[in-house]
């Protein structure tokens, strides 16, 4: 079989969003100190690692709130900030994704209740934190 004939894989990457606040404060390393800080190695380790365990293609969306808002994105992951509350943030980016695969990162009950509703798969924090982090 030549490249002509190959199966053409046009599924869209897997949307994942993560609760940057959620996935932050799930470790007590100091975070609240600098909480822009913490939400920059968050985006920098989501950068570096993906989505561990995902062999397909991946689209990352980190959404910030509060005083992590304005942290920048960089190559592989896009940042945005919440205007206001970032569980309704990530809620409008499940609801305008429609029937794409969304995979939504958080701890949050209520949260993972509101994207399920929507059809988004869930995970806790450990998906997207390093094993240095379980301590």
């Amino acid at each position: 079989m030549d490249a002509l004939d190959a199966p053409v894989d046009d599924s869209p990457a897997l949307l994942v969003i993560v609760d940057g606040a959620n996935v932050v404060g799930s470790v007590p390393d100091g975070w609240w100190r600098d909480r822009r800080g913490a939400a920059e190695r968050l985006r920098d380790r989501l950068a570096a690692d993906g989505l561990p365990g995902h062999a397909g293609p991946v689209e990352i969306v980190l959404v910030v709130e509060g005083a992590a808002r304005g942290v920048e994105p960089v190559a592989g992951v896009r940042v945005e900030s919440a205007a206001g509350s970032g569980d309704d943030h990530i809620v409008g980016l499940v609801a305008r994704a429609g029937g794409r695969p969304r995979l939504v990162v958080t701890a949050d009950r209520a949260l993972r209740r509101r994207v399920s509703e929507l059809g988004a798969e869930v995970t806790g924090p450990r998906a997207v934190r390093g094993p240095a982090d379980a301590s």
